[in-house]
């Protein structure tokens, strides 16, 4: 069954890399819907459902992890995994992260077998 994936970053090159490489990992991807931030992606999430969602954490307006706090604080989306995606790798923001309810942790610069093993679980 393929997964629809959300994927919040406010590089749109970022989520082009990232669409490519997941075809590359050849996993079973159904709809990919884009955001440029949090609030982007939890107004994307008002009318639709994801299985899956890939954030950054740098970003304008709603950064990722407020992002990840209000996804687990909302009854309708808190059993949607999310993988950070980010630069931002020092162990303080990996636990937070992790603390906040992420499903995984995939640093920047990355290649298609870490996006393969991050995600295989999920689909």
């Amino acid at each position: 069954m393929p997964v629809d994936l959300l994927i919040v970053d406010d590089s749109v090159a970022v989520r082009k890399v990232l669409q490519r490489l997941l075809r590359q990992a050849d996993l079973p991807v159904g709809e990919v819907i884009e955001a440029g931030d949090g609030q982007q992606a939890l107004a994307a999430l008002a009318d639709r459902t994801v299985h899956l969602v890939l954030t950054d954490i740098n970003m304008p307006t709603m950064n990722g992890l407020e992002l990840l706090r209000r996804l687990k604080g909302d009854s309708r989306l808190c059993q949607i995994p999310v993988i950070v995606i980010s630069t931002e790798g020092g162990k303080g923001t990996v636990m937070e992260a992790v603390e906040l309810g992420a499903a995984g942790f995939i640093r920047k610069p990355f290649t298609p077998e870490q996006i393969r093993e991050k995600l295989a679980p999920f689909c």
